[in-house]
């Protein structure tokens, strides 16, 4: 028998999710649906209307049950409750910012210098972050012995939390610099 093909595969992203979120994702209205509520408060129909524009025609009760899955998930949650002619209207909004972009074909050789050179900076801030909440981290990290990479899960959520907020609060302003 002879090779055909072998290749190294270096590990150059990470995704930080779980089952449940990844099972939320694994539908292209649903990911519409977190798009749409981004910056945004809207119920139902509402949601309806805007998946509507976009191309998606759901009746309303898969909306109702795609918002549960994503509810579930923890990918959006309630965040209004109103009485409208005695019932109860929800407003559903996330947290979470999904960026769906492709990559340009060369994406790793256009930017393979900055990787490297952000690489060695962020490790140094990876480093003081493990430093200051390592304590907490392991403490936690005893309680979930079943997964072997919990600690650098943390890290890595800490690290997306933190990039999340530099981008809402200046993403513009960055790059216009």
């Amino acid at each position: 028998m002879s090779t055909l093909l072998q290749k190294e595969i270096k590990i150059s992203k990470i995704l930080s999710t779980n089952a449940d979120q990844a099972k939320a994702l694994d539908d292209a209205a649903r990911i519409k649906i977190i798009q749409i509520l981004y910056h945004k408060q809207l119920h139902t129909e509402q949601i309806a209307e805007e998946l509507s524009k976009s191309g998606y025609k759901k009746a309303t009760t898969t909306i109702r049950h795609h918002i549960d899955v994503l509810k579930n998930a923890g990918l959006i949650e309630i965040v209004k409750m109103e009485e409208v002619r005695g019932a109860v209207m929800k407003y559903y909004g996330t947290s979470v910012r999904v960026m769906g972009n492709k990559l340009p074909a060369n994406f790793e050789t256009e930017f393979s210098k900055t990787i490297t050179d952000t690489s060695v900076k962020l490790e140094k801030v990876i480093k003081n972050i493990a430093e200051n909440a390592g304590s907490k981290i392991k403490k936690k990290s005893t309680k979930n012995t079943s997964e072997s990479n919990y600690e650098e899960y943390i890290l890595m959520e800490i690290l997306n939390r933190a990039m999340a907020k530099v981008f809402e609060n200046n993403g513009q302003l960055l790059l216009q610099k």
